[in-house]
């Protein structure tokens, strides 16, 4: 069952749903979602340092990405082609038994902005701030603003709490994040 506005105007009072800063619902709150705003760090791909990149290398995520911050006032240039880590401005906290689903906005994907990749999930419990997976499959570049509404998460009802919800896992890799996280793929090697 998809949360409503209504739902999800209840959650968030009750801080059954925790998001900060505090969105503004007049711009953010649709029938069925909220919108997230993109964040001023960005992680960027150094593709000419390394000539393919290993999943399983350690640090390797460390080492192909370098971190860019925006200033205020600027905005960050997205290629054609081209594919980096952004987040959004809100840190949010699911409970154990609502998990969310993250989708780019009809009007950044019409600029031929994907906003995400494949991580459209967002787990229960999860607690942080959204990585984001840009890339621009158009053919002309694309300015995207700082505090810009991004994406959209809706939130889905369990038929009950997770037993064990992301923020217990012990291997909640992007638990806490607060700027865009490279990937931790070698944590998982056996």
């Amino acid at each position: 069952m998809v949360l409503s506005d209504k739902d999800i105007k209840a959650s968030l009072k009750s801080g059954r749903i925790k998001i900060k800063p505090s969105i503004d619902l007049k711009t953010q709150l649709g029938s069925n979602s909220i919108d997230l705003r993109l964040g001023k760090v960005f992680r960027i791909f150094d593709h000419s340092k390394y000539a393919y990149i290993d999943p399983f290398a350690k640090n390797i995520g460390e080492e192909v990405t370098r971190k860019v911050t925006i200033k205020k006032g600027e905005q960050f240039i997205i290629q054609p082609g081209d594919f980096v880590l952004g987040t959004t401005v809100e840190y949010i906290e699911l409970p154990d038994d609502l998990v969310g689903s993250l989708e780019g906005r009809s009007s950044i994907g019409r600029l031929g902005i994907v906003v995400h990749s494949t991580a459209a999930s967002i787990e229960c419990g999860f607690r942080g701030n959204i990585t984001l997976e840009l890339a621009n499959m158009g053919k002309m570049p694309v300015a995207l603003h700082p505090n810009m509404r991004i994406c959209a998460v809706a939130f889905m009802q369990m038929t009950s709490k997770a037993d064990v919800p992301y923020y217990k896992k012990k291997n909640a890799k992007y638990l806490g994040q607060k700027n865009p996280v490279e990937s931790k793929f070698e944590k998982e090697k056996a």
